[in-house]
């Protein structure tokens, strides 16, 4: 019978199967003969070493027939049931007579037996006997070929050949189990080639291979093929046979035919942790005398196994009996990578060929194909364009700018196949916030070249998604490579099957090796945890602890982490590790709505806009004051740029000029400003050059008169009304040592008033304030010589309280040449929400945390009852970021649109100041549409 020989086991045992290939998905039959007649040397294992000369032996007669075509004939069989193997599994041993190609035109067939006996490599069997008994045990034929056999033998032992040889085998070391230390191994034999034999094939791209390390020292290692992955093979174990994957059985028996017994160059690359039982750890060959099993716990060696013919890996690729392993870019990355697997990868796929077969169906189907059913994916995978990066929202998004694109629409995009640090625990979100900064720093504001790799589709609440690769700079750095090299990211592991991956990975599988091999970032062993931010904007008195010596610091370095309209920025200040939010000083930028229901001001979203480049720049800054709501005013540069003056010069934005006078730039947000009325921009759009002037009229309107005011008291009766002091210096000075001297008189004794003394409605007095003890002056407003109490009004202060006149002394007249500072007022404009009603103890407490402790300014719309009368204040807090953008805005204006107050119809000047009334009424406006204070419920206004 005509076969292949595909396995030697030693001298004088060879496994043959049919030449043709088997049946799909069916293992190729094999059988094991024993040459009749003769016997050899026993190959060793790992319970035995090699008998002598036994491996030279295996050697002359497996570079005879592996992979030559061989007749035989069985001779003789031992039934299985007297015949077991060495685990006890019953086999039939076959002893056959095995016959190879002539050695020459017209020559017979060679005996195999023959030719080994004649090398001196095997032996003829005794037993058999002589003459008549030999032909009547054995036949006339075998008879007659044993004769032959002892007549070769004779010439053999003779000529001292092989086992006969007088010179001793020299001696070799053969390490059957893995190497004790993998990784040492690898590393001693680092970057060689080394001669091997396939001794097994488990399934395509696994082998069982002796190393040749030297002529007396040779290495059994499991080896996986580098670069691409075989389905499995059917396995045997404990008499079990475990089912093939699909195309498992034609990678094995491709492997097979080429590698298996044939010399094969080696170069070892990596070795994973332990698998615990080693996948060769099969049913024995037939026989017993098969190869020698590894140890329990062996592990596998990744490696090149090159044939003469080239690499084995892609031979399997290209036939469509494996698939490219990414990661394994790293290991080949110095022998030329992935590149000639993925272009054999590709022409099976072209082809379908093997696990390939269904390709275009199977892609079609899981919509992976050329169709899709989102326009986005269709229209934009496999798209190129330059961008400018104009916001990073994570590690591994950010939003993008088409360049030359007018509506300057942002594209939120993904790197591809990466996966930025994720969780909340400390590790992650310090590299987490690393990977944000190092992509700040490199993109932000720098033109990018953008490849869209794949769309990822929308999934559930996650929105579809561009899944781009990015480069930038002359030398086209691509980011992803340098951030998963800095270990700030790791690759995504994609599906086998998943072609949606970056056109970049085996780069980025490379870069991520290298970074795990060093230990850096995401990798690292050493403790993180993020630092502590403080937010110094948390509140009116924590922003005002700071200002001091941020202010004497100069200028900032900051980081703009969010802008929330042209003129307000939420920054990070990396040196304080703080957090604020800023406000530019000197200009008001129209606003932007603050939800659906409320409609910006002009050019509102463009001022926006326009502060919306400046989005996690790095920036300067100078403190100048706060507001009261904790933002901190001054400027911010930007390139030495001031952004205000930017704004101002854009139309965006207009000067205030109140608080611009007291800015070192004031001059320049002047000049910006004059330079876009000439231009009619934005703002100016309509601007003819007339001036409006503000000045005193017949209707009642005061001519503007800003006074830095102190609210001292507030009153308690209705209508509502409230106590200032002007702090103009000389009235600050004058009543600062009155007080002193004030002290100092009640500390003596002559200042103790009679038992008798009785003050009347009108007097002067000194009288002992019950909430602190202090003496202030005072005037009597109504007494009781019965009740021996006086009702009193503090003339300094404008408090009222009753007191007994144990608690009042005779003012002594050098205390009276100073007028009293306190000045009755009340709003302008507006009254209060009743204290009688629900929201009227909340319109007070309102007014007080708006007032209580706060130098402001105020501006006397009307006088009510002549020079000395009360006023009619319109308040204004400089630290307001709001009135230092707005010349109209007031707390009068801010408790309407709280809803705690209303247009007071009752004052007869409001058609005098009809910007007042309009912003008050637009206040008004926006309480009702939010439901806020007295509106909760509806407009409960009057008509």
């Amino acid at each position: 019978m005509a076969t292949r020989a595909v396995t030697v086991l030693s001298g004088d045992t060879v496994i043959v199967r049919p030449k043709e290939a088997p049946e799909k998905g069916k293992p190729a039959k094999e059988r094991m003969l024993h040459i009749a007649g003769i016997s050899a040397p026993r190959v060793g294992s790992a319970s035995r070493e090699d008998e002598p000369f036994a491996f030279a032996a295996r050697e002359y007669i497996r570079s005879l027939l592996v992979g030559k075509e061989v007749a035989y004939t069985v001779t003789r069989t031992l039934d299985a049931a007297a015949q077991k193997n060495t685990l006890g599994v019953p086999q039939d041993r076959e002893y056959a007579t095995l016959l190879i190609a002539p050695a020459g035109p017209g020559l017979p067939p060679q005996d195999v037996a023959n030719l080994l006996v004649s090398a001196g490599w095997a032996k003829v069997r005794e037993g058999g006997g002589d003459g008549e008994e030999a032909v009547r045990r054995l036949g006339a034929d075998e008879a007659k070929r044993r004769e032959s056999l002892r007549a070769v033998e004779a010439q053999a032992q003779t000529e001292g050949k092989g086992l006969w040889s007088d010179a001793p085998e020299t001696q070799r070391t053969v390490s059957f189990q893995m190497p004790a230390d993998p990784h040492a191994f690898i590393a001693e034999h680092k970057d060689e080639e080394i001669d091997a034999i396939v001794e097994q094939v488990r399934d395509g791209t696994q082998l069982r291979v002796r190393l040749l390390l030297d002529e007396n020292n040779h290495q059994f290692i499991n080896l996986i093929v580098a670069g691409a992955k075989s389905p499995r093979a059917s396995v045997g174990r404990d008499g079990e046979t475990s089912a093939a994957e699909p195309w498992g059985e034609e990678a094995k028996f491709f492997t097979e035919v080429r590698l298996l017994q044939r010399p094969i160059k080696v170069r070892l690359l990596s070795a994973p942790a332990s698998l615990g039982a080693s996948p060769f750890q099969a049913a024995p060959t037939p026989g017993g005398s098969g190869l020698p099993s590894t140890s329990g716990g062996a592990s596998v060696i990744i490696g090149t196994a090159a044939h003469p013919n080239g690499n084995i890996a892609e031979f399997l690729t290209a036939a469509g009996l494996a698939k490219v392993i990414d990661w394994h870019a790293g290991l080949l990355a110095p022998y030329g990578g992935l590149d000639r697997l993925r272009a054999a990868e590709r022409s099976a796929k072209e082809k379908r060929v093997g696990l390939w077969e269904g390709y275009g169906a199977q892609k079609a189907a899981n919509g992976n194909g050329a169709v899709h059913t989102n326009g986005a994916a269709s229209t934009t995978k496999g798209s190129t364009f330059e961008a400018a990066v104009v916001r990073v929202w994570g590690s591994d998004q950010l939003s993008v700018v088409v360049k030359d694109d007018a509506a300057s629409k942002e594209r939120r995009v993904q790197l591809a196949s990466v996966r930025g640090p994720r969780g909340a625990d400390a590790k992650n979100a310090y590299w987490a916030n690393e990977a944000k900064e190092f992509l700040r720093k490199r993109l932000v504001g720098k033109t990018v070249h953008v490849h869209v790799d794949y769309v990822k589709p929308k999934d559930g609440d996650y929105d579809e998604r561009e899944c781009v690769t990015i480069t930038y700079g002359g030398q086209n750095n691509n980011i992803a490579e340098q951030l998963i090299e800095k270990g700030l990211a790791t690759v995504l592991r994609h599906k086998r099957d998943d072609e949606d991956r970056s056109a970049e990975l085996d780069k980025l599988i490379i870069a991520e090796q290298a970074a795990a091999g060093d230990a850096r970032g995401l990798h690292s062993t050493k403790e993180v945890s993020l630092p502590r931010i403080v937010d110094a904007s948390e509140s009116a008195s924590r922003a005002t602890q700071y200002l001091p010596s941020w202010k004497r610091a100069g200028r900032h370095a900051a980081v703009v982490d969010f802008v929330a309209a042209g003129s307000r920025f939420k920054l990070f200040l990396p040196k304080e590790n703080a957090k604020i939010t800023f406000v530019l000083g000197g200009i008001r930028a129209s606003r932007t709505a603050r939800n659906a229901g409320e409609k910006g001001e002009p050019f509102g979203n463009e001022a926006a806009r326009f502060a919306s480049q400046y989005m996690q720049r790095d920036v300067e800054i100078a403190f100048d004051s706060t507001d009261k709501q904790g933002g901190f005013i001054g400027a911010m540069y930007v390139g030495g740029a001031n952004v205000a003056v930017e704004l101002v010069k854009e139309g965006l934005a207009n000067v205030h000029e109140y608080s611009a006078q007291a800015l070192p730039f004031g001059r320049e947000l002047a000049a910006a400003e004059e330079e876009a009325k000439k231009a009619q921009k934005n703002l100016w759009a309509n601007y003819t050059g007339e001036q409006e002037e503000i000045k005193a009229d017949d209707t009642g309107a005061l001519a503007p008169e800003y006074l830095d005011v102190y609210v001292s008291a507030v009153k308690d009766n209705e209508p509502f009304a409230f106590s200032v002091q002007v702090l103009d210096d000389a009235s600050v000075k004058g009543l600062e040592k009155l007080m002193s001297d004030f002290a100092l008189h009640h500390r003596q004794a002559s200042s103790t008033a009679s038992k008798d003394f009785s003050p009347k409605t009108g007097d002067l007095v000194s009288a002992k304030f019950s909430e602190d003890d202090q003496w202030y002056r005072a005037r009597v407003k109504r007494a009781s010589a019965l009740k021996k109490e006086a009702s009193l009004y503090f003339i300094d202060y404008g408090n009222e309280e009753t007191l007994p006149f144990s608690r009042l002394r005779p003012l002594d007249a050098k205390f009276k040449t100073l007028p009293g500072q306190a000045k009755e007022a009340r709003l302008s404009f507006v009254k209060l929400a009743p204290r009688s009603t629900d929201y009227g103890a909340e319109a007070l407490r309102f007014f007080n945390q708006l007032t209580e402790g706060r130098k402001l300014v105020a501006n006397v719309d009307h006088r009510e009852g002549g020079p000395n009368g009360l006023l009619h204040m319109r308040l204004i807090d400089p630290s307001d970021s709001d009135a230092a953008r707005d010349p109209l805005a007031c707390l009068n204006a801010d408790l309407a649109r709280e809803g705690l107050a209303t247009i007071d119809k009752s004052v007869r000047y409001l058609g005098a100041y009809p910007q007042v009334v309009a912003k008050i009424n637009a206040a008004t406006d926006g309480a009702k549409a939010d439901r806020l204070g007295i509106f909760e419920f509806g407009d409960v206004s009057e008509d």
